[in-house]
């Protein structure tokens, strides 16, 4: 939800009209989608890249707005924690060097908010998780002070009618009760977006639920929260719960939760708005002069505010995107699956390795989704979150198999044919993918690492709490090399 609001209270009236707004804005939605003229020229892709802030004993440091204060640039943004940072890195192709366009870019602007957050005893750093977040880092108090935030909290809170609960569990066991969603800020994440065309919208989003699971496997980089290993990558089960607007009740009668996976393949982006609209409640009934209807049959754009405000509430892994741009609409799918870092290439390896291969998926004649169950493909997910590179995943004709040998054997070999066929140049191509592929054959990514590294130091006599310490110094210090992670020793 990237729309900043007013603090308010919200009226019986305010979420009537809201509703009746939301389902307005469906109803042109659904005719622009039969007859409008939609940009899809040479699709864009972006990115979005979730920072943390950390002082030099490697602790969170709640300095985000004094760093954006210094820095003065727009693609920097707050984001739920003061001691998390969002960077909106510039639109583009990526045929041709885009992707190694991305990576100087993205060098450029991580280089310069160091060296803003330096004057304040700071440094960036890009991890699923920091893992030296304790409870107390992620009070209410710490959140970012933009009301939209605040906002979003009380929403939530009153909707769910109690404490928030985490319960997690994997190698070890988390069990906390908070009152605010703050713990949704220890979780940073990367968002690929890629712009699509509405007739192919269908294909591209069910072709990214199918590979949610190889993209969170063999990018885990979120194994420690609050001192406790937990998933390979913890930061989708913690989303999951610390956005959770219902009570154990509702759970039981099989209300949907807002950070889901989904329940169906789609035929149309239409299905998943539709979805949004007859499943979650408002949390944010804030209602625009707008009236669509009366701005497209005029000629002009509807910007369909209330539907893409509520669109922002409900939390989905892919999540479905309408936006105006420059006047003229376009429809993208968000990725919302990878954690941020270990490093610039590596993220960018992450995103070659799903641009291609959803290309590739979504423009077979027998489409995967036709054979995987989507059950299945949401078993997968949770299976590579909780077990990261070394899970075992389901897939058509194969079964049951490690997913690193799926990636190897069958997505990457597909991923190489859908960079190709954005035109991507190939010595790019061939260093990014092969990051992937080196993951794969060494077994290791930033989970692994982050948890070998805390072994080793544990070994030596370190304390939980020193280990991650010690080990988060090592981490940022290997960051700066923008070397992969596979290739990073373990001191």
């Amino acid at each position: 939800m990237g729309k900043d609001v007013e603090p308010l209270a919200f009226s019986r009236e305010d979420r009537t009209r809201y509703r009746l707004k939301v389902r307005r804005c469906l109803d042109v939605f659904a005719l622009m989608l039969d007859a409008f003229g939609f940009d899809t020229e040479r699709p864009m892709t972006g990115l979005e890249i979730e920072l943390d802030l950390i002082d030099g004993d490697a602790q969170p440091a709640m300095r985000n707005a004094e760093v954006l204060a210094s820095l003065a640039d727009p693609t920097f943004q707050t984001e739920l924690g003061q001691f998390n940072l969002e960077l909106n890195a510039r639109p583009r192709l990526i045929e041709g060097d885009g992707l190694a366009a991305y990576e100087a870019d993205l060098a450029d602007s991580l280089g310069r908010a160091d060296q803003r957050a330096a004057k304040v005893d700071a440094s960036l750093l890009m991890i699923g998780i920091l893992p030296t977040l304790t409870p107390a880092h992620t009070v209410l108090e710490n959140l970012s002070p933009n009301p939209r935030y605040r906002l979003l909290n009380e929403q939530i809170v009153a909707a769910r009618g109690e404490d928030i609960a985490l319960d997690i569990r994997g190698v070890e066991r988390l069990q906390a009760t908070t009152e605010s969603i703050g713990p949704e800020a220890a979780g940073t994440s990367v968002q690929c977006h890629l712009q699509v065309a509405p007739e192919t919208f269908a294909s591209y989003w069910n072709a990214a639920q199918a590979i949610a699971a190889a993209q969170v496997a063999v990018g885990a980089n979120s194994p420690y929260l609050f001192g406790r290993r937990l998933w390979h990558e913890t930061r989708i089960v913690l989303f999951e719960q610390s956005t959770d607007t219902r009570p154990d009740e509702l759970k039981a009668q099989g209300v949907r939760p807002r950070a889901w996976f989904g329940e169906r393949w789609i035929a149309s982006i239409f299905d998943l708005f539709e979805e949004n609209v007859r499943y979650f409640p408002p949390l944010l009934p804030i209602c625009e002069d707008e009236d669509p209807v009366e701005v497209l049959h005029t000629g002009g754009v509807p910007r369909l505010g209330e539907l893409r405000l509520h669109n922002g509430t409900v939390y989905r892994w892919n999540r479905p995107i309408y936006d105006v741009m420059a006047g003229r609409p376009h429809l993208r799918v968000e990725n919302r699956v990878l954690p941020s870092g270990p490093t610039v290439v590596d993220l960018l390896a992450n995103a070659a390795f799903y641009f291609g291969l959803t290309r590739t998926l979504a423009e077979e004649d027998r489409p995967i989704w036709s054979q995987l169950t989507f059950s299945d493909a949401e078993e997968n997910f949770h299976t590579a979150s909780r077990h990261g590179i070394t899970a075992l995943v389901h897939w058509p004709r194969l079964g049951e198999l490690p997913v690193s040998d799926l990636v190897l054997e069958r997505l990457l070999p597909k991923a190489y044919e859908g960079l190709d066929r954005y035109g991507v140049a190939a010595p790019i191509r061939d260093r990014l993918l092969r990051i992937i592929e080196q993951r794969c054959l060494t077994r290791r990514n930033g989970a692994v690492w982050q948890i070998e590294a805390v072994e080793a130091a544990e070994r030596r006599g370190y304390s939980r709490p020193a280990a991650l310490q010690l080990m988060l110094q090592q981490y940022a210090a290997h960051q700066r090399t923008n070397e992969p992670v596979h290739s990073w020793p373990v001191e």
